[in-house]
């Protein structure tokens, strides 16, 4: 017999499409890399000294949400280090967040790869192209646990 509190008994590794971290009210109006930093698990992926014994994700796509005014200028990519490189989306123009209650997912391009907390602890959102305003929005990751 099924038990009614099976989902409370699982963690994220026993889910797919799981939100992996979230940044909120973060502003896109300063160009650079790293501007932005979206902790992975809360900052909890191990880190045992090497790829295979730590912990791991795979970013499936992240969501650029609850804009509080257009941020559509705004050019975007996240990473899984703070220089710019080893990127796990592309480039991405915010054309869609262009008021209150739009948002814009943004598919990752890491397809092969999983990102490892020996490597991270979190993603680093990179500006590319300032949005020209102080408006906020929450930017989301999601995808699947591999382990701890």
């Amino acid at each position: 017999m099924a038990n009614p509190d099976s989902v409370a008994q699982n963690t994220q590794d026993s889910f797919s499409n799981y939100r992996l971290g979230k940044v909120t009210a973060t502003q896109l109006n300063t160009a650079g890399n790293a501007v932005i930093t979206i902790p992975l698990i809360n900052g909890g992926l191990t880190n045992s000294g090497n790829t295979t014994t730590s912990g791991g994700v795979i970013v499936r796509r992240v969501t650029v949400q609850n804009p509080s005014g257009s941020v559509a200028s705004a050019n975007v990519s996240i990473g899984s280090t703070n220089d710019g490189a080893n990127l796990v989306t592309a480039n991405t123009v915010l054309s869609s967040v262009s008021a209150g209650g739009k948002y814009q997912d943004i598919t990752s391009t890491a397809t092969t790869s999983v990102v490892s907390g020996n490597v991270t602890q979190c993603l680093y959102v990179n500006v590319n192209t300032a949005s020209g305003n102080a408006n906020t929005v929450d930017i989301v990751v999601w995808g699947d646990v591999v382990n701890f």
